[in-house]
């Protein structure tokens, strides 16, 4: 019909071509010149990693030194030494270019025990929890990381450290100093935390093996589960001395010396009692709760009306300190059931 169109327009016209053929004269002039293509050839975006860069992140991820590393650990020392390769997004993605990302996360998930932890501590060093927090520095770009070590039954901080990153290998040095100093022998401690990269890496997971220490996990975002370092963060966090955000690490180092010091031989425990992790972890809490017994008797006899319920005793620290406690089982007779 165009075509047709076209040789009659030579006579008529156009408009009349068009008209007697139906067709419109876009369509005549569309076809006179086809349209071209307006594709474009994709560009590579400028920060695209050429393949020599991207083969070079690869090579320095498979390093021995770094492959048991994630980004996050890996990509700091290469800056501490003088090396950029690539953001910490981008070392991700040539992890997964190299499906190399899920199988570490199969390593995590082997090393990952029953999914609810229940843990007893009847006396101190045989359970230790641990975590890691950050406090704020005035310096930019400076972080601030407390690795904290926690006996469970006295509540005695055990061991600590400041550094300006979360590593494996530092929280490692940090455990195995700490259990040498206490002199925990193979198979007398177990050691709960949570899931953080620095609790399930390599060199850890190693030092457990060689101590014969038994590890314990936290489930996924479940808080609860490590609820003793989550506390003592907060008593440290909420003191009236905290300054919320540090000058140097220098600083920081000195504080936390002093509130190590208040909070083991100082701080009188809602949860022990109201004696001191220095008392429960050495022994000496059963002389003062004497002392103090001795004091409250003396007080109701001389006035024993001022005391509504009887001789007093003073509080005690728990026998036992519980992570995720088993529930207390009901016997037939120990609920009124409805007759049927």
């Amino acid at each position: 019909m165009i075509q047709a169109a076209e040789q009659l327009r030579s006579q008529v016209g156009l408009t009349r071509a068009c008209a007697a053929f139906g067709v419109a004269r876009s369509s005549v002039y569309a076809h006179r010149t086809p349209k071209t293509s307006t594709q474009r050839t994709p560009m590579s975006p400028a920060n695209a990693l050429r393949p020599a860069e991207r083969e070079h992140i690869w090579q320095t991820l498979t390093e021995p030194r770094f492959v048991d590393q994630t980004p996050y650990e890996i990509v700091p020392q290469l800056l501490d030494e003088g090396h950029y390769r690539g953001s910490i997004r981008t070392f991700y993605r040539v992890l997964a270019e190299n499906q190399a990302v899920p199988e570490r996360r199969d390593i995590v998930r082997r090393i990952r025990p029953a999914p609810v932890p229940r843990l007893t501590a009847t006396k101190p060093l045989q359970v230790w929890t641990w975590d890691i927090t950050q406090f704020g520095c005035l310096i930019r770009g400076v972080a601030l990381y407390l690795y904290l070590i926690l006996d469970l039954f006295s509540r005695y901080i055990v061991g600590w450290l400041l550094a300006d990153r979360q590593s494996g290998a530092l929280a490692e040095q940090l455990l195995r100093t700490t259990a040498e100093r206490w002199h925990i022998l193979p198979g007398q401690l177990t050691v709960h935390n949570d899931n953080g990269a620095p609790m399930i890496a390599k060199p850890v997971i190693d030092l457990w093996v060689q101590l014969n220490v038994t590890p314990s996990y936290s489930r996924p975002h479940v808080s609860n589960d490590n609820p003793f370092s989550e506390s003592l963060f907060k008593t440290v966090q909420y003191h009236p001395t905290f300054p919320g955000r540090f000058a140097d690490p220098a600083q920081a180092t000195r504080w936390m010396r002093a509130m190590e010091r208040w909070y083991n031989w100082r701080h009188a425990h809602t949860g022990l009692g109201l004696m001191t992790p220095a008392a429960v972890h050495f022994g000496f809490a059963e002389t003062l709760w004497a002392k103090r017994q001795a004091v409250l008797h003396q007080a109701y006899a001389t006035r024993p009306e001022r005391f509504s319920r009887g001789r007093p005793n003073p509080p005690r620290w728990p026998d036992a300190v519980h992570i995720n406690p088993l529930p207390t089982l009901l016997l037939p007779g120990d609920v009124p059931t409805e007759a049927p």
